[in-house]
């Protein structure tokens, strides 16, 4: 009762808040035929900063739409929707994690933008692959803001220097052991360990299955020795010096400058390919792309949205909001702004057009990206309502398994009785 007390109270302070800061709610048109809309991301300073300049350029070539924008860090920006969400008071555009985008669909709180596409949103350019990520419930909930693919991105002066020549072609985990234990002999980390829930979802791809169940009620595989036989393998890599230890990993965790590729104590790192200019710049030598490792690496892989745009249900200017994402997708001169920085851009045409302006670390990322997109399997369905916490749950589990602390065994044991615990709430 408390909770729910505290809660109406924030939600009622921020509908006071958003009304003095935003001209009275999510998108309106003035008698004069002006259009405001609100629009809500969460990034960096780099990212606010161009994100800004594309906003004034779409004021510049529509002169009757004002725009209010909403920024902030990761953490906070969740922060902030919920209230909003909760007030109804949502901005008209907003920007939607995968991990989110299921439950703000599901609650009623975002528009099914299919009627928009082909009329106000052109995605005629766009792979199906890469447009249906955004289907929830037969429902075109959101459109991918750029899409990035899994990969392993390394030295290759510092491969060479721990003996090997190359990334062995169509390497198979067991390949990849063996590249570990060569390179720990050397002193040399084969990479600095990876995201549980990615590639533990990547890994049951390749055998046909998912994390999630289609409905989202439960995991997607019901045999825990596949748990066992891919964080078996991913502890492997600790006990033999190919990988860190959770002690050791702990310390540089999102510090890239801190990694051990940057630090030259580790081949390379298995990571999201936007994340490749960042690193390359730390790094600042010659870094490389190589594939997954399979079999079934065409399975496994998938094109993932960095993020959506999403207009929201509460917005009184969906054309307007919806004719803004058009200008994402498709102008030449915003995603020359851009730069591929939200992924590599949805639209063929918009690819095309601006790698004369990109960085040769971009240009890296957007020849991998091509490179695998015709090789990548329709995505799974976006997490469903609770993955974060099954996330949360399965990083702990994990951290427990590579400290040592318990067996794969007892690991995926554990897992599926609280993943299923928070999945069952779906039914």
């Amino acid at each position: 009762m408390v909770k729910k007390a505290i809660f109406l109270v924030m939600a009622a302070l921020l509908v006071l808040t958003t009304a003095c800061s935003s001209s009275g709610g999510s998108g309106e048109t003035s008698g004069d035929g002006s259009v405001t809309l609100r629009i809500a991301w969460w990034g960096s300073d780099s990212r606010h900063e161009y994100t800004q300049k594309v906003i004034d350029l779409y004021k510049e070539k529509n002169p009757n739409v004002k725009i209010d924008v909403e920024y902030a860090s990761f953490d906070d920006y969740w922060k902030k929707l919920a209230p909003q969400a909760a007030a109804n008071q949502l901005p008209d555009i907003v920007q939607m994690d995968i991990s989110y985008i299921s439950q703000y669909a599901q609650n009623g709180q975002l528009e099914d933008l299919s009627p928009y596409l082909g009329n106000q949103i052109k995605v005629d350019d766009v792979s199906e692959n890469v447009i249906s990520t955004g289907i929830i419930n037969s429902k075109q909930y959101g459109v991918p803001a750029g899409v990035n693919v899994l990969g392993f991105q390394y030295d290759p002066a510092l491969l060479k220097k721990a003996g090997v020549d190359a990334i062995p072609e169509n390497m198979t985990w067991e390949s990849y052991e063996e590249l570990g234990k060569q390179t720990a002999a050397k002193g040399l980390f084969l990479d600095g360990g990876v995201a549980p829930d990615i590639f533990f979802h990547y890994f049951l791809r390749t055998k046909g299955l998912s994390l999630y169940n289609a409905e989202g009620t439960g995991l997607g595989y019901d045999d825990d020795k596949l748990f066992v036989e891919f964080f078996g393998l991913m502890r492997r890599m600790i006990e033999q010096g190919a990988a860190p230890s959770p002690d050791v990993a702990n310390q540089t965790k999102g510090i890239i400058e801190e990694s051990d590729l940057v630090k030259e104590k580790g081949i390379g790192v298995w990571q999201w390919s936007n994340q490749f200019v960042a690193l390359q710049q730390v790094a600042n030598r010659p870094l490389a792309f190589a594939p997954m490792p399979g079999p079934d690496m065409e399975k496994g892989l998938y094109m993932q949205p960095s993020m959506y745009w999403a207009v929201t249900s509460n917005s009184k200017v969906k054309e307007e909001a919806a004719k803004f994402i058009d200008f994402w997708v498709n102008d030449v001169e915003a995603n020359k702004l851009i730069k591929g920085e939200r992924g590599v851009p949805i639209s063929g045409k918009i690819k095309e057009a601006i790698a004369p302006e990109l960085s040769d670390a971009t240009k890296q990322v957007f020849d991998f990206v091509a490179s695998m997109e015709p090789k990548a399997s329709p995505m799974s369905p976006p997490p469903p309502v609770g993955s974060p916490e099954v996330i949360a749950s399965l990083a702990d589990v994990v951290e427990e398994l590579n400290f040592g602390k318990v067996t794969p065994e007892q690991a995926a044991a554990t897992f599926r009785k609280n993943a299923e615990a928070v999945l069952a709430n779906n039914k």
